[in-house]
């Protein structure tokens, strides 16, 4: 039986979502639980690996398992046996064409600011602080030159491996509330670190410091220099997976 799962975690002291040698992973704690619910040893998969530091709202894992937990059933039984950072929203029984990577269509990540000159200890663990002035008209016309289908090479950084990186970005939302800035990313997939450079390359737009020419000209070039800095993990969650 294959169960698809919708968990929610807080990134910050997890090494990420895949298992590593070097500290505790979300996947790590999930199938430790599932052991202790099933005495299964069970590999579960999920829709992308958030790096270390990131959160998720909605991502969505699967695993196969002999277990007679009804489906419905396995979120609660999980959620007794998860720590307060990881917790499973809903659980039910999927086909078994069903993956969580491949049969993905669409990814919604939000990264998180904060306009304030000093650190706000409750906005800190979630959201990056930028200080100053910032246009975010500028912001919004460089995010309508990042829509669209295009060689991301220049919007990710070095060490992931992929096949190709040309990808398509269906929208990209700014959103300005008092002193919070919301940068909302939705495509049909992502390369490493590429969000956080979107949301880099934004701010830099809203200063000033880069124009909507010299987004063009990285496309062009795949010249990592011309876009903006890759922001702190701690500013992005995986909103939600879509899969119809």
């Amino acid at each position: 039986m294959r169960i698809k799962l919708t968990v929610s975690y807080d990134g910050s002291e997890f090494c990420g979502w895949q298992r590593q040698k070097n500290g505790v992973s979300v996947q790590e704690t999930l199938e430790n639980a599932l052991y202790s619910l099933t005495g299964e040893k069970i590999k579960a998969t999920a829709s992308g690996r958030t790096d270390a530091g990131v959160h998720a709202a909605g991502q969505v894992v699967h695993f196969d398992t002999q277990s007679k937990i009804p489906p419905s059933k396995f979120y609660k039984a999980l959620n007794v046996l998860l720590p307060d950072s990881v917790k499973v929203l809903k659980s039910e029984e999927a086909p078994q064409s069903f993956n969580a990577v491949k049969s993905a269509k669409k990814k919604t990540y939000r990264y998180s600011l904060y306009n304030s000159e000093v650190p706000l200890p409750l906005k800190e663990r979630y959201a990056y602080r930028i200080f100053g002035n910032f246009d975010v008209e500028k912001m919004k016309a460089a995010a309508s030159v990042i829509e669209g289908t295009h060689d991301f090479k220049c919007f990710s950084a070095t060490g992931g491996s992929v096949k190709t990186t040309t990808r398509t970005v269906y929208n990209i939302t700014v959103q300005e509330n008092g002193e919070d800035i919301e940068v909302t990313v939705t495509g049909n997939g992502f390369l490493y670190n590429m969000v956080r450079i979107i949301a880099g390359t934004l701010i830099a737009a809203g200063q000033g410091d880069i124009t909507e020419t010299d987004i063009k000209k990285a496309f062009e070039t795949n010249a990592r220099n011309l876009l903006g800095k890759t922001l702190p993990a701690k500013g992005l969650c995986l909103l939600n997976v879509e899969y119809t």
